[in-house]
C-alpha cells in the first residue's frame, strides 16, 4: 500500500550518448535524485548531474553478457528504495520504454504500489540515422518504420523477418 512517506521512482531516458542530449526534464530529475540506478549505454559524464551525495548503482546489462543484477534484483532495488523515502532515478540509455525493459519496471512498480514517472529519451534508433543524415519516414520513400531488437532471446516472441523484409518492400523502413 502506497503512503506519503514513500519516495518516488523516475525511469529517466539518458538520450543517445552524448550528456548534452538528455532532455531538460531528465537532467532536472538527476540533480535532485537520491539515488541512481543506471545501465551500461548511460554515458558516465551524465552521472556528475547527480548530487555528490547521491547514490550510483551500476546495473549495466549487455545483450549475451552475465551480470550481476538482473531485472528482478533491479526491480526490488527500486522498490526497496522507494519504500525507504528515497527519490530513485532509474537512468536508461535512449528511452525507458524503447528496448529497455522501462515497462517491465513499471509493472512492477505498480504491483507494489510506487510513485512512478516516466521521462522519455532520443532512443538511439531515431537518433542514429538523423546524425547520419538518414530520414527514417520520407515522402517518396518510407511510409512507415518498424524497431527490432538486436538482441533476440530465444525464450521470448521471435521477429517475423519475412514478414518485415515484405513490408520493407512496400515502403517501409526497418531500424
Amino acid at each position: 500500500m502506497k503512503t506519503s512517506s514513500n519516495g518516488k521512482v523516475f525511469l529517466v531516458g539518458a538520450g543517445p550518448g552524448a550528456v548534452d542530449l538528455i532532455t531538460m526534464r531528465g537532467a532536472e530529475i538527476l540533480s535532485r535524485a537520491q539515488s541512481v540506478i543506471y545501465d551500461h549505454l548511460v554515458n558516465p559524464g551524465l552521472l556528475r548531474l547527480a548530487p555528490a551525495s547521491a547514490e550510483l548503482i551500476y546495473a549495466g546489462k549487455r545483450g549475451g553478457e552475465h551480470r550481476d543484477l538482473g531485472q528482478r534484483e533491479i526491480n526490488l532495488l527500486l522498490i526497496e528504495r522507494a519504500l525507504k523515502g528515497i527519490n530513485v532515478v532509474r537512468l536508461k540509455g535512449g528511452d525507458p520504454f524503447i528496448f529497455g525493459r522501462g515497462g517491465e519496471e513499471a509493472e512492477a512498480l505498480v504491483a507494489a504500489g510506487i510513485d512512478f514517472e516516466v521521462v522519455p529519451g532520443i532512443t538511439s534508433a531515431i537518433s542514429v540515422p538523423a546524425f547520419a543524415g538518414i530520414p527514417l519516414t520520407h515522402r517518396e520513400y518510407g511510409s512507415f518504420v518498424a524497431f527490432v531488437t538486436g538482441h533476440e532471446d530465444a525464450s521470448e516472441a521471435s521477429v517475423p523477418w519475412d514478414d518485415l523484409a515484405h513490408a520493407a518492400k512496400r515502403g517501409g523502413t526497418i531500424v
